[in-house]
């Protein structure tokens, strides 16, 4: 393929490594872009200082690499949750994203924040998932103009059916990502996370290739590319057909093969598939 993707890896793969000699290893594996869960470098993401954002920064730039955005942005602090009946807690979880907002801006510029969270979204305490939903819309759009304003934009990940109610397939999404319609919420889309989409994945992206702004990869039980049977040429061609500037994200949820095997074997097998024709 004549289009060139940008990579970048998610870092809670490099469990426990300095974040610095994380940075080194994943430039040296190849990728120009890391994205990180906010919860790897502080229990509290808010009381990162200004100096601790500035070498995390410069940690990141002195080898060369982009910070993509934040992901996984609700593991802590533990209790919060943004779609609760709980007025005081729906209202401090939703400060807790106006926080990470801020932090993603001080590690890099045009990031975004990948909204997963199924545990701290789905619907509690009684309500409905249609309440839920008009809750979880309600806070993104407080945020929003925060969002925009400080140059994060916030992705609205679709997430299997299993995991949340709130929020369950790429078309749902893309379609609150219209309601809501303020530049600073989009969506995106993850392989895993497509296990119960009935359509194509490549259909999916192509339309609704609008409102989608970042790419996570990985096999559909959660492992690293290549240690599965998935086929990411269909992908791979239809974001090509559109141009896709964004990112190809590698998010892997088993670490046990090693971060640096992970990162490695990866990168290399999506380097094959794109290379690969599409048949």
């Amino acid at each position: 393929m004549s289009h060139k993707f940008r990579h970048a890896i998610c870092n809670e793969v490099f469990q426990n490594w300095p974040f610095s000699d994380a940075c080194k290893a994943i430039r040296r594996a190849g990728y120009t872009g890391i994205e990180i869960a906010p919860f790897t470098l502080a229990e509290d993401p808010a009381t990162l200082t200004a100096a601790e954002r500035r070498t995390a920064r410069s940690a990141m730039e002195s080898e060369g690499l982009t910070f993509v955005g934040l992901h996984w942005i609700m593991v802590s602090p533990k209790g919060l949750h943004v779609t609760t009946p709980d007025t005081a807690l729906r209202e401090k979880s939703w400060v807790h994203i106006r926080n990470l907002i801020d932090l993603s801006a001080d590690l890099g510029p045009d990031s975004i924040m990948v909204f997963g969270s199924p545990k701290q979204r789905g619907s509690t305490g009684g309500l409905t998932p249609g309440e839920a939903t008009r809750h979880y819309v309600e806070g993104l759009v407080s945020v929003a103009p925060h969002a925009q304003d400080r140059g994060v934009t916030i992705l609205i990940e679709a997430l299997p059916v299993h995991d949340t109610d709130v929020v369950t397939c790429l078309a749902e999404a893309a379609m609150l990502v219209k309601q809501i319609g303020m530049p600073s919420i989009r969506t995106m889309f993850d392989v895993h996370n497509a296990v119960n989409e009935t359509d194509s994945h490549a259909e999916l992206i192509e339309r609704h290739r609008s409102v989608i702004r970042h790419i996570h990869v990985n096999e559909m039980d959660g492992r690293h590319p290549g240690t599965g049977n998935y086929d990411f040429r269909p992908v791979f061609a239809a974001l090509q057909r559109q141009a896709y500037m964004g990112w190809i994200s590698l998010e892997a949820f088993d670490f046990t093969p090693g971060a640096e095997t992970i990162a490695n074997d990866s990168l290399r097998h999506l380097e094959a598939q794109i290379e690969e024709p599409n048949r």
